[in-house]
């Protein structure tokens, strides 16, 4: 149990940083993806049909890129196009622009559990597509998208460990930089778990109270 301690308290520094980037890294993603892909679930339902290919297109090609090849895309071959980011944003683009492609099918998803007439009546009352969908749909929608949308956003946090990969210093790195001090790898992982566990907790207790909140008001 002392070394258990010892491999924390005796490298707290590298262990802060590390989640502090982690946490960093999550947060910046996760407002770009929500924003991203509630804009391209807004595409995919869209009545124009050019934007609905364009959704439907980012989707597919998005969703089947294994999240590697989109951070190795952005940190080896944009630079050759002239396109030049920091590791650290490199992740962060890499993490919303893959994100996203699943955020916009929860929000397609949602959408299609309202019923069309309640679209149908607002169209009937002058309201455009962007108030329907904002005003009437998406509010009735955000009942059945919670808990996936929860799911998507755990399942970000936990791919910001492939930034490790690409030289961000984030959680997923600090085994590879515990090594170098001969620290049982084991104890290392252990504590890693412990410190997801911790960040992801709050995420399934946000969950859990929206769930109950928008129960109550159907």
């Amino acid at each position: 149990m002392s070394d258990f301690l010892h491999v924390l308290t005796d490298h707290w520094s590298l262990f802060a940083h590390g989640f502090g980037n982690t946490v960093k890294l999550f947060l910046i993603a996760a407002v770009g993806c929500l924003m991203l892909g509630v804009l391209l679930g807004a595409f995919r339902v869209s009545p124009i049909p050019a934007l609905r290919w364009f959704g439907a297109t980012y989707v597919n090609i998005v969703r089947n890129t294994p999240l590697t090849l989109v951070f190795a895309f952005l940190v080896f071959a944009a630079p050759k196009l002239d396109i030049n980011f920091d590791y650290f944003t490199a992740a962060t683009v890499a993490l919303t622009v893959y994100t996203a492609a699943f955020i916009c099918e929860v929000v397609r998803s949602g959408v299609n559990t309202v019923a069309p007439g309640q679209a149908e009546a607002a169209r009937a009352l002058g309201l455009s597509f962007a108030q329907v969908l904002t005003q009437v749909v998406l509010p009735q929608a955000l009942r059945a998208m919670v808990p996936p949308l929860m799911s998507v956003l755990i399942a970000m946090l936990k791919n910001t460990t492939v930034a490790a990969g690409f030289s961000v210093v984030e959680a997923g790195a600090i085994p590879a930089y515990m090594a170098e001090f001969g620290e049982p790898q084991f104890y290392v992982l252990l504590w890693i778990v412990i410190g997801f566990l911790v960040l992801i907790t709050p995420l399934v207790v946000l969950q859990r109270v929206l769930e109950r909140k928008l129960a109550v008001t159907r």
